[in-house]
């Protein structure tokens, strides 16, 4: 998992500096004659010197149950990256889907006063004030994925782009129907949990994206991120709709009930997209034979980089790549579209559902 995390990096856009006598000029510390002497000769360029050894820090951790192929995925590249770094004292806490014991955990950490906390809340809303109180303790917060709502509540948020998620759907759902000449669709929208905003944020870009073609959501219904519910919700949306454009799943998770609902069904007049970038689908994808033919990314890889982030925020360090001293506030990871054309780029990154 390690090398898949050095092979990501960041996604980061507009924080590219290209030359390295730019690059020390802005960030070095010596003075401005000495810089002139150096900048004459070939400058190194950026070699992540972060990652050499620091001050040991005490990282906490917590997220919601290991029960989702995701959810897995977060918690395996957090406790890998950590592994990597011989500064890091890694204090994860017992993970659990019950919003209660999660404010528990924190607050255990909260009282073992570690160094920066790594919180992937079951809910932002509801564990927004614990959050809070690691903050107002003095320990910087890495909000991962689903945000806190007051920004007191987390130092840095690093996630996904939900609705630049809905939107990669949308884009590649309206333009193959559209090449197709497709008028008055039937699109479905499998959803994951509605009441979560990031579902909402992905509803949005989908239905955005969909306008520009002048198409819109037939039908959409949520299967709350479990395999069971997407094979249940799945079968009901089939049997409703006799007649089937293109379905966008939220979640891979999901979709393997979502899948195994189609194929009972026997149903393949339409195309599927789905959400996230597990290797099982993928795996569909490559096969050529599925209604799965693309699904946009929403990485867990965004585990690995929350836990080098948190290091450096606890080191008092920057990211050595750009020319700011602090770590940013808020690190927004690229929706990319996975398809039979580059399905084999993507693999290596992909995690089991």
């Amino acid at each position: 998992m390690s090398e898949n995390v050095g092979r990501r990096k960041f996604l980061l856009s507009g924080a590219v500096v290209g030359a390295g006598a730019l690059v020390t000029a802005c960030t070095s510390n010596e003075p401005v004659a000495e810089q002139s002497a150096a900048s004459q000769q070939p400058q190194p360029a950026a070699t992540g010197g972060n990652d050499q050894p620091g001050k040991t820090v005490r990282v906490g951790f917590s997220a919601p149950a290991a029960d989702h192929g995701w959810i897995a995925a977060i918690a395996k590249n957090a406790e890998a990256t950590a592994k990597q770094y011989s500064d890091i004292e890694y204090v994860p806490v017992e993970p659990t889907n019950d919003i209660n014991q999660q404010i528990s955990a924190v607050e255990s950490l909260i009282q073992q006063k570690v160094d920066v906390l790594v919180l992937l809340p079951n809910d932002g809303e509801q564990l927004n004030q614990v959050a809070r109180q690691a903050m107002d303790a003095g320990i910087p917060v890495v909000n991962l994925d689903r945000i806190f709502p007051d920004k007191l509540s987390y130092r840095t948020w690093i996630g996904g782009d939900n609705y630049g998620m809905g939107v990669a759907a949308g884009h590649y759902i309206g333009s193959k129907l559209k090449q197709n000449n497709v008028s008055d669709p039937v699109i479905l929208e499998i959803q994951g949990i509605a009441t979560l905003p990031l579902t909402q944020e992905r509803s949005k870009g989908f239905e955005d994206a969909l306008k520009t073609y002048g198409y819109s959501v037939t039908a959409r219904q949520d299967a709350q991120f479990t395999v069971e519910s997407g094979t249940e919700v799945a079968t009901n949306l089939l049997q409703a709709h006799s007649k089937i454009d293109a379905i966008w799943n939220h979640d891979d998770d999901q979709g393997v009930g979502v899948l195994a609902a189609i194929k009972e069904a026997s149903r393949n007049e339409f195309f599927m997209v789905g959400g996230a970038g597990s290797a099982n689908a993928m795996r569909e994808i490559q096969s050529g034979s599925s209604v799965l033919e693309a699904t946009v990314t929403y990485s867990p890889t965004m585990a690995s980089s929350a836990i080098k982030l948190a290091r450096l925020i606890a080191q008092g360090k920057g990211m050595s790549d750009l020319v700011e001293h602090q770590v940013p506030q808020s690190i927004t990871l690229a929706s990319e579209t996975i398809t039979k054309e580059n399905v084999e780029q993507y693999l290596p990154l992909g995690f089991e559902s």
